[in-house]
């Protein structure tokens, strides 16, 4: 069968018009000029439309090509509509500070206060007047209040020194010392700690940085106190516990016999003196004004803090010979915790 032209078929029509991937648009160019090199009417030539969609690039071509009949024109939509956002505007609403009224409410933990918004900023190194500047996003309850995760039993103590100064009763300084810790309040914090307890408390931190065997020792007091009430199925438990200031190993009657309160020895002569009571926990030596009973005070109410009823008594000395006429004098002291 011969044909008419390159790219006629048997009956004489044109062939349908193909798109490859590379590039539809010229093939379609060059076929409507060899048709009007020939002198032949151009059949009217399909309208091609590339439709954008939000798909990958490793999408067939086809997929994003559409024909159009003679009659009415079909356009291909995208799977997915695309909103025309305007991202300046968005991230400029976002970077811009928030504003809060001048009264403002809080729920503190389930407990509602009210406030001025200045006295919430009275002080800018605080974690209060950070949330209130505007850069953070804070929460709110059902009733519009700004959320506080953090028990409100406080908070009110917190707002009467930012208001004017005010510091609380001495029952509650320590709890509202530990509050201004967490909002990071400077001057609430320096206020707090030069009154009472916590001046006290920081004299007796004091002595007890001599011992920096302190709370591990008090951990394991209450571990054995617990270990041997459960072996034993009793209501208490009790240690030995031996707690000394000076590594002498003479009492504090024979000291009058020496000249000084310390020997003069070598340190092969120390070695000779050095040993361990058969105790379960010891204590010392340390140099300090405060004394044996100062420490056991300290230990006592220590354990009282963590609810822990602890007695003690000094049941004698270690009484261990060391060399020659030499015994270890070191004090003994039977404690007695109860657990219920």
């Amino acid at each position: 069968m011969q044909h008419n032209g390159a790219g006629e078929t048997p009956n004489g029509e044109p062939p349908p018009l193909s798109f490859s991937a590379a590039a539809p648009l010229q093939m379609a160019t060059s076929r409507v000029r060899r048709f009007a090199q020939e002198g032949r009417t151009v059949p009217p030539q399909p309208r091609v439309m590339v439709v954008f969609s939000a798909a990958s690039d490793t999408e067939k071509q086809g997929d994003a090509m559409s024909g159009a009949d003679t009659g009415e024109e079909e356009y291909r939509k995208p799977a997915i509509p695309v909103p025309n956002l305007n991202l300046g505007k968005s991230l400029r609403t976002l970077d811009a500070p928030e504003e809060f009224p001048e009264v403002i409410p809080l729920n503190v933990g389930g407990t509602y206060f009210t406030t001025r918004l200045s006295t919430l900023q009275r002080y800018e190194d605080t974690m209060l007047a950070a949330m209130f500047s505007g850069r953070h996003h804070i929460p709110r309850d059902a009733e519009g209040r700004y959320f506080i995760d953090r028990d409100g039993a406080y908070f009110g103590d917190i707002l009467n020194f930012l208001r004017e100064g005010e510091l609380p009763q001495r029952d509650r300084v320590r709890a509202v010392h530990r509050e201004a810790q967490y909002y990071a309040i400077g001057p609430l914090l320096e206020s707090l700690e030069d009154t009472q307890p916590l001046t006290g408390e920081k004299v007796r931190q004091a002595f007890l940085d001599l011992l920096p065997y302190y709370k591990e020792n008090l951990e394991r007091i209450v571990e054995i106190a617990k270990l041997r009430a459960m072996q034993r199925k009793a209501r208490f438990a009790k240690l030995k516990i031996c707690v000394y200031k000076e590594e002498m190993p003479i009492t504090p009657y024979e000291r009058p016999l020496f000249n000084s309160l310390r020997f003069e020895r070598s340190e092969s002569e120390a070695k000779l003196f050095e040993h361990h009571c058969e105790v379960d926990v010891s204590f010392g030596p340390w140099e300090a004004v405060a004394d044996v009973y100062d420490l056991l005070h300290c230990i006592v109410s220590d354990l009282a803090e963590r609810g822990i009823s602890a007695d003690q008594q000094c049941i004698g000395v270690c009484d261990k010979h060391l060399i020659n006429h030499y015994y270890c004098k070191r004090p003994i002291y039977e404690f007695k915790i109860t657990w219920w």
